[in-house]
């Protein structure tokens, strides 16, 4: 029963949409009609900096804390609880699923990028800091969100498989590969774009 109230914790709590909350109580902006109509810390930047630019940068550090910090902490709850790795890498699939096809927007939602990035601080720490500074660079460097996070979902894969070639407790890459596909699948559309170079950058 507690792993069931973990799981659906998890799902919940991370389908909480803080991107499109944020943007609406405090500039009055639904995210969701403007720019790509993603509820995630990028089309939040984008859409404020033209509605509301004193808060944009504001908002948008918000966004990505809050999306990373709900996944992070029902794993963090869960460790402190005893659970059992199995458990923590469910949890950890459920929150960016959550985060990701949310039940609160009618099953639509983020990219889960930042939400994946939280639960696997916590349970692969180096991959998922290497991840996030390819990230970064990628994202100073070619001014293309979409892009910079699939290069730094490739860097993810890549370094958990060398820093931890059996991932204790459960010995399969699996839950890393689940939550890399689900991200690589909420980017289809930026993929087709960025195909066509129709692709906007983040200026």
């Amino acid at each position: 029963m507690t792993n069931i109230m973990l799981y659906l914790t998890a799902y919940l709590l991370s389908a909480i949409p803080f991107g499109f909350i944020l943007a609406k109580v405090f500039a009055g902006v639904d995210v969701r009609n403007e720019g790509s109509g993603n509820i995630g810390a990028t089309n939040v930047l984008r859409v404020l900096k033209e509605k509301a630019p004193d808060l944009a940068k504001k908002l948008t550090i918000a966004t990505f804390a809050l999306d990373a910090l709900k996944g992070a902490v029902i794993v963090l709850i869960a460790m402190a609880l005893g659970a059992e790795p199995t458990v923590l890498w469910t949890i950890a699939v459920l929150s960016v699923l959550g985060h990701c096809f949310s039940p609160f927007l009618w099953f639509e939602g983020g990219k889960g990028v930042a939400t994946g990035f939280g639960v696997l601080l916590v349970l692969i720490p180096i991959p998922a800091l290497i991840a996030i500074a390819v990230w970064f660079i990628a994202g100073k460097t070619l001014k293309i969100s979409s892009l910079s996070s699939l290069i730094g979902l490739i860097a993810l894969i890549l370094s958990s498989y060398i820093i931890y070639p059996d991932i204790e407790g459960i010995h399969s890459h699996a839950p890393i590969c689940i939550i890399a596909f689900i991200i690589f699948y909420k980017h289809i559309p930026n993929i087709i774009r960025l195909l066509k170079k129709e692709e906007a950058k983040v200026v």
